[in-house]
């Protein structure tokens, strides 16, 4: 999920305070399941927020860097599965004034008696108000004190079922900058029940990963950049100009990768070839329109199997991420409708879903400037 206000300010000045000091390399975790069953394309992880600790759900997002949960006394919420948080009933949420180093992080922000108050809104329309404050946090566990956290008493989107969002980017006030630690995820199938483990710290890089460098985008702060050099379908390599996928020195154009996005989305022109090379090589799979924002749809109900075209992204550095088969073919009905997992879009950027994602632990090391890729360490 995309976050339009970004925070780009410097906050030397001020660090959480975590309970056990080698905060370096303890592993803190958390497990990550999908929201399928909830109604939800994200995936989500579950945490305690203050003390004694309230577990709900949180969206997990790669593409966001601010933190936050719904909060009684709520003016306007959306439908949550666990209950709202209550900050008078914890012991450690503590309001942060109008002056305090931490608001003016805030790209959006709002003062009213002496109190920080936030705002901050997604691509999709989505957004949150309320006040600005730091709270402890709990992974399976371990606690992290002060972690400046958003308690939203006005909320609308698309965040079903969960209480809120946990920001993973890489601004200032996400998560694992205020944590100064790696971090790392494995997206199960969505369609399942099983979990996996959201890691920061020791253990969040496993081995046998192949890294490809993230790109730094200096009007963006936010976003984890990616080189996607080119895509094989098939096995044949696509007539993709490498334009279509280059971050621009202006801040404009290149790729991201985000756990907030179910469905991949390439700039129009590349999707067009994907989509087209794709269809040339699955003659044996009958059409069935479009659905959704899915305009390349097959009927394969009642097949115990089927032959389908591989799909393989190359990143810079040599990387190749071979596409499961599910990763791209999603069911739509109980019919048998499947779905080609990728969509077109008109902005000049391109985004690598939660979708695509799937069945790899992917770390994010940011002090060495390295994206890492690991297949079956879910």
């Amino acid at each position: 999920m995309l976050e339009v206000a970004k925070a780009g300010a410097n906050t030397a000045d001020w660090e959480p305070v975590k309970k056990e000091e080698s905060l370096s390399q303890e592993e803190i975790s958390s497990p990550i399941v999908s929201g399928l069953s909830q109604g939800s394309g994200e995936y989500f992880t579950r945490i305690g927020v203050g003390s004694p600790p309230s577990d709900a759900y949180f969206v997990m997002d790669t593409g966001s860097d601010l933190s936050w949960t719904q909060c009684q006394p709520c003016a306007s919420c959306y439908k949550q599965s666990d209950p709202l948080f209550n900050p008078a009933g914890s012991s450690t949420y503590k309001s942060i004034s109008c002056s305090d180093s931490l608001c003016s992080q805030l790209l959006i922000r709002g003062c009213r008696a002496n109190q920080c108050l936030y705002q901050v809104s997604y691509g999709d329309g989505s957004f949150t108000v309320g006040d600005f404050a730091v709270e402890t946090l709990t992974f399976s566990g371990s606690q992290v004190e002060r972690v400046a956290l958003g308690c939203g008493h006005n909320n609308e989107g698309l965040f079903i079922g969960a209480s809120g969002l946990l920001g993973l980017g890489a601004g200032q006030l996400s998560v694992p900058t205020q944590l100064r630690l790696p971090f790392s995820y494995c997206l199960a199938d969505r369609f399942g029940t099983g979990s996996s483990p959201l890691i920061f710290g020791g253990g969040a890089i496993p081995r046998g990963s192949v890294f490809s460098p993230l790109l730094r985008n200096p009007r963006l702060g936010t976003f984890y950049y990616v080189g996607l050099e080119g895509i094989s379908v098939g096995g044949t390599r696509l007539s993709i100009s490498p334009a279509e996928f280059s971050l621009q020195s202006t801040g404009n154009g290149g790729v991201i990768l985000d756990s907030g996005t179910s469905i991949t989305r390439l700039v129009a022109s590349a999707y067009a070839t994907l989509r087209d090379s794709f269809n040339a090589r699955a003659t044996n799979l009958p059409t069935a329109g479009s659905f959704s924002l899915f305009d390349t749809c097959y009927a394969l109900g009642g097949m115990q199997s089927v032959d389908v075209p591989t799909v393989d992204l190359h990143l810079t550095g040599g990387v190749t991420l071979q596409l499961p088969a599910a990763n791209y073919l999603i069911p739509v009905d109980k019919l048998g409708t499947y779905c080609f997992g990728f969509a077109g879009t008109n902005s000049d950027f391109s985004i690598i879903g939660n979708m695509q994602q799937q069945g790899y632990r992917i770390s994010f090391d940011r002090a060495a400037g390295r994206v890492g890729f690991a297949g079956n360490q879910c």
